[in-house]
Order: structure tokens, then C-alpha cells, then sequence
């Protein structure tokens, strides 16, 4: 399989677009990630490295042009809870 039949015909306009369109989605969710990462008592930084890989590896992996990822501030709790039994990155 080429990869290059799965992205759609590239132009200035659509990119402008994109670009903007990313940019937005990027400081929506800049504050989400650094909440989620204080919230489960993780690094902030990770909240924030989290919210990028999962970013990049979506838009890798999605075979839609529309997809939308993002953190689940629902899991919070869920990662709150194993890095205080698991321990957390600076023991």
C-alpha cells in the first residue's frame, strides 16, 4: 500500500486553512493537557507531552481527515491513582 494515496491533494488554501484550524485546537487544548498532567499529579510537562504524542501518532494512524483527538479529563482519576500506587517519576 502507498502511502501517499491515503492524504488528499495538498494546495495553499487548504493548508492556510489547516494551519489555522490546528493552531486553534492547540491552545484549546494547551490548558487541558497542563490540568490533566497537575490533576493526576503527574509532571505538568507530561500532561503536555502527552497531549502532542497523542496528537502525532491519531493523525499517523487515522484514515479520516477529520479526526479529533484530545486528553480525557475522565482518566484522570484513573492515572491519579496508579502513580500513587505505581510511584511517580522522581522516586
Amino acid at each position: 500500500m502507498n502511502i501517499l494515496y491515503s492524504f488528499p491533494r495538498v494546495s495553499w488554501d487548504n493548508l492556510r486553512h489547516d494551519f489555522s484550524a490546528g493552531l486553534v485546537v492547540f491552545l484549546i487544548s494547551l490548558p487541558l493537557c497542563i490540568g490533566i498532567g497537575f490533576a493526576s499529579g503527574a509532571p505538568i510537562v507530561s500532561g503536555l507531552i502527552s497531549g502532542i504524542v497523542g496528537g502525532i501518532v491519531i493523525s499517523l494512524i487515522s484514515k479520516s481527515p477529520l479526526s479529533v483527538s484530545g486528553p480525557a479529563a475522565g482518566l484522570t482519576v484513573i492515572v491519579f491513582d496508579s502513580i500513587k500506587t505505581l510511584g511517580n517519576f522522581n522516586d
